[in-house]
């Protein structure tokens, strides 16, 4: 036994050195599992709201969610594990970036442990009281810290610089992709885009009848949602183009899986308005050395997201809304949030 505990204190000791950072290459599985665990997530998502008779905890959706969390927890424990054998103890054997993914293992375990006596007890959730469990918001936070793993090992690694390529950005923008849509997952209730064509236009036809007020409360969550990591990743890096289309692709397949694609053409909206995104970095050149830019990038692809969302639903069902002021109006308040977003997130010149 004191043979067990001296080994145990020499692997919690610093040995010293210092910390390292893994290649892109780690961090690229890293994020692939982390994708595998993500669309594990959204298959057991699209279960919950298409199936009416889960009646257990152990289903080929919990397996598929459960063996993507087993797969990135033993690579991010490997690569701890290939450092102890090189030499480094304590925190020294955990690579720049994993740290957090690695505390979180165990607590998604726990959570995971009280998931399954939560069912147990109480029967499987089918509608909206499966976002609020609390053992499925300790999931959910445990997962996000663990798939935005690759974000973290990205954010000071010296081999990236202030315009990173596309192909060595991508593990990061995976981990925050997967990340924003579990936001957008357990805000369900007002996601736009889980909703239609039809009754985008049919909810601003009218001002009396309580779609209106969903609907445009939909509109501001799902704006925050999605605008607020690209403005984080913008300040940070000179992103290159194709990485808020990425990002907006990645997003909407939570919702996709959730109302099981039949509202395609609002969920293709949100792929071409990243692709909008791009073209404006392009152009505008956002940082935050440039603060203006920033603002204007933020308010623009904000009103442009919600006026193809309003223009797509109305060509789809071949009318416009009968509110003018709404459909009028709605992108512009999008875009003024946009705008306070920016001016939040860059104040004054970093």
């Amino acid at each position: 036994m004191a043979t067990v505990d001296a080994r145990v204190r020499r692997l919690l000791a610093d040995s010293g050195e210092p910390r390292a950072w893994v290649s892109p290459r780690t961090d690229l599985v890293t994020a692939l599992l982390g994708v595998w665990f993500g669309i594990g997530l959204m298959i057991d998502a699209w279960a919950h709201s298409n199936l009416s008779q889960l009646e257990t905890f152990f289903t080929p959706w919990h397996a598929a969610f459960y063996s993507g969390f087993a797969a990135v927890s033993g690579w991010i424990a490997w690569q701890v594990w290939r450092n102890v054998r090189a030499g480094r103890n304590g925190l020294a054997a955990v690579p720049m970036g994993y740290l957090a993914g690695l505390l979180a293992i165990p607590g998604f375990a726990l959570f995971g442990l009280a998931d399954l006596t939560w069912h147990t007890v109480l029967g499987i959730e089918t509608t909206i009281d499966i976002l609020f469990s609390p053992s499925h918001l300790g999931l959910v936070v445990m997962m996000l810290i663990i798939i935005t793993t690759p974000l973290r090992s990205a954010w000071k690694a010296p081999d990236v610089g202030a315009s990173p390529s596309l192909g060595r950005l991508l593990p990061a923008l995976l981990g925050l992709a997967f990340a924003t849509t579990l936001v957008s997952l357990f805000l369900s209730y007002g996601n736009a885009m889980q909703l239609g064509t039809g009754t985008v236009v049919g909810s601003f036809s009218t001002v009396d009848e309580a779609g209106t007020d969903r609907l445009a409360a939909a509109m501001v969550i799902t704006n925050v949602v999605l605008l607020a990591p690209v403005l984080f990743l913008v300040r940070r890096w000179r992103l290159p183009f194709g990485s808020v289309t990425l990002l907006y692709a990645v997003g909407v397949l939570m919702p996709g899986a959730q109302t099981a694609f039949r509202n395609l053409p609002i969920l293709l909206v949100f792929v071409a308005a990243g692709l909008v995104a791009d073209l404006l970095i392009r152009w505008l050149r956002p940082s935050a050395e440039r603060r203006a830019a920033y603002w204007a990038f933020a308010a623009l692809s904000a009103f442009a997201t919600w006026s193809l969302y309003i223009g797509v639903a109305s060509v789809a069902e071949g009318t416009l809304p009968a509110v003018p002021e709404l459909w009028t109006g709605a992108p512009i308040v999008a875009g003024l949030l946009g705008l306070l977003l920016g001016a939040l997130f860059l104040p004054d010149k970093a």
